[in-house]
């Protein structure tokens, strides 16, 4: 009989833990407008960066033809050492003047911890930006629009 409360009690503690760990996220809606510029659909991820300024984390990509992903040449060498399937994680590409709504999950520890967002742009036969947009994961960062400095114009998340 303790023998059957003992495994009881250990699959209701191992339920416990793993809501918590899944409940330790949140969902931000992710409002990514770019600049007029001519020229082919952008390809853009969103990655987190450590504290150290290493990826850490494929969060979104913008783009879904993986032909094209080593022109995300910064992060192509982090996705390439630590294959993830992203699938689940990609749209459409996205061109000059058009905007972008996508949902990404960030996880809560994170925030105020010294991480941050990079979105990451390239263009076929254009400009490649490693840093087009950072944003700090901090609660004032994740609540203000911030400028790009390429493709993207500008980005605002929202909490959902």
């Amino acid at each position: 009989m303790k023998s059957i409360i003992k495994t009881a009690l250990t699959g209701a503690l191992i339920c416990l833990v793993s809501f918590n760990i899944n409940a330790q996220s949140s969902k931000y809606k992710c409002m990514l407008q770019m600049s007029n510029y001519m020229g082919e659909g952008a390809y853009i991820v969103v990655s987190l960066i450590n504290v150290k300024g290493d990826y850490e984390k494929t969060l979104y990509v913008m783009g879904d033809d993986k032909k094209w992903y080593k022109s995300l040449k910064e992060w192509n060498k982090f996705y390439s050492q630590k294959p993830t399937d992203i699938s689940a994680k990609t749209g459409a590409s996205v061109t000059g003047g058009d905007r972008s709504i996508t949902t990404i999950e960030i996880e809560d520890s994170k925030i105020n911890k010294g991480y941050k967002l990079r979105f990451e742009s390239a263009v076929e036969d254009q400009k490649y930006y490693v840093n087009d947009l950072e944003i700090p994961l901090t609660t004032e960062g994740l609540a203000e629009k911030t400028e790009g400095k390429g493709y993207i114009r500008y980005v605002r998340l929202n909490k959902i």
